[in-house]
């Protein structure tokens, strides 16, 4: 049931259990947070203790009784020097968040755990703080120092842009919110500003611009930005291939086209 097999080859149990859903009995919110969801099986009942994110717990617990989702992995957690394993499920609001745990946790120093109580802040902003290679802002996280903070970003930086954007595109509304609740789709940063019809740039610029705005730049700063990384982006244009959001902000956060 639990995918041991795994215990051998890595920190994961294949994904034996992908998804959980079922009623929400309990939060708690004491570092790992935890909740406990009961799950049906025809006549039979099944509480599991599922280990979440910092940041998830206040907002699942307003789920209390209700019906909740979600994405799952196994993690076999070493016990007796490795002598044995058990498995703890690790559930996040929406598959994006999944991935981000897996990438925080290639970072050397950072186990499942210390990962999970990392994330005490939604996932958009954390990349979005990796990406500026702010290790002021990161080391500001539970369990992040100033030496740690340096490491991530200089493993993750250039690969946490789409994080970060689809935090921001989130808050348009267009459906990829997470089902826990509606405790963990929620944007970082707030709903999104309607554009003006009558603007004249190509709806991607548009679209990226807003999306800086919305992370904290002054509307100025974000339109130079942009047409900066748009300019250095020419040559993949002339070539046929498609500027989408993330594409552009990469391109704003490395100063390259990438």
């Amino acid at each position: 049931m639990w995918g041991l097999s795994g215990a051998c080859s890595g920190h994961y149990a294949p994904p034996v259990i992908a998804r959980v859903a079922g009623q929400l009995e309990h939060v708690d919110a004491e570092p790992p947070a935890s909740a406990m969801i009961r799950v049906a099986f025809g006549d039979a009942e099944l509480s599991l203790e599922v280990l979440i994110p910092s940041f998830l717990s206040a907002g699942l617990a307003l789920s209390q009784g209700q019906r909740v989702e979600l994405h799952t992995l196994t993690h076999l957690e070493s016990m007796n020097q490795g002598a044995s394993f058990t498995p703890r499920l690790l559930g996040f609001a929406t598959p994006e968040d999944r991935r981000f745990f897996e990438l925080l946790t290639t970072v050397k120093g950072i186990g499942p755990k210390k990962a999970l109580r990392v994330m005490a802040e939604p996932v958009a902003k954390i990349a979005l703080l990796i990406e500026r290679g702010d290790a002021k802002g990161l080391s500001g996280l539970p369990e992040i120092g100033k030496r740690m903070a340096e490491t991530v970003i200089a493993e993750l930086k250039g690969k946490c842009v789409s994080y970060a954007a689809s935090g921001v595109m989130d808050g348009a509304g267009d459906g990829r919110a997470g089902s826990a609740g509606g405790a963990g789709g929620l944007s970082a940063f707030g709903a999104r500003k309607a554009f003006d019809p009558g603007s004249r740039l190509p709806p991607t610029e548009r679209d990226a611009i807003e999306a800086l705005v919305r992370m904290g730049d002054v509307r100025s700063e974000a339109e130079r930005k942009v047409a900066r990384a748009i300019e250095r982006l020419e040559g993949s244009r002339a070539e046929g291939k498609a500027l989408d959001v993330e594409v552009v902000l990469r391109a704003v956060f490395s100063g390259g086209a990438n």
